[in-house]
């Protein structure tokens, strides 16, 4: 705080906002990767059964750690390239929710379907 009762702004330039950018566009990346995996178990017997870890669950045993699997290489990548960076958080939400909004769009059945 400054004399004057006031808080002093300090430039937003300095602080790096890389690694929040990062755990964004991972989980895009993430939810994207639920639906493309689910569409592919259910289309393709083959990933079906090379997606099934527990067989109780069935592939969906596989799509879940594949994902996760994908959504923490991708958080890793992105955190070690961005970490001490200042990125743009403009383009980076708007790819982030437009891959939120596919996978949602995705994993109703009438929709994967049609693929």
């Amino acid at each position: 705080m400054s004399t004057q009762g006031t808080i002093s702004r300090q430039d937003s330039a300095a602080i790096p906002n890389g690694s929040g950018a990062a755990a964004i566009l991972a989980a895009g990346i993430g939810s994207f990767a639920v639906a493309v995996l689910t569409i592919a178990a259910d289309k393709s017997v083959l990933v079906k059964n090379l997606l099934v870890f527990y067989k109780p669950t069935g592939p969906l045993s596989g799509v879940t750690t594949g994902a996760i699997v994908l959504w923490l290489a991708a958080w890793a990548i992105l955190e070690w390239r961005w970490r001490r960076k200042t990125v743009p958080l403009k383009p980076i939400n708007v790819v982030a929710f437009v891959l939120l909004g596919l996978s949602l769009l995705l994993t109703f059945p009438t929709l994967g379907e049609l693929l």
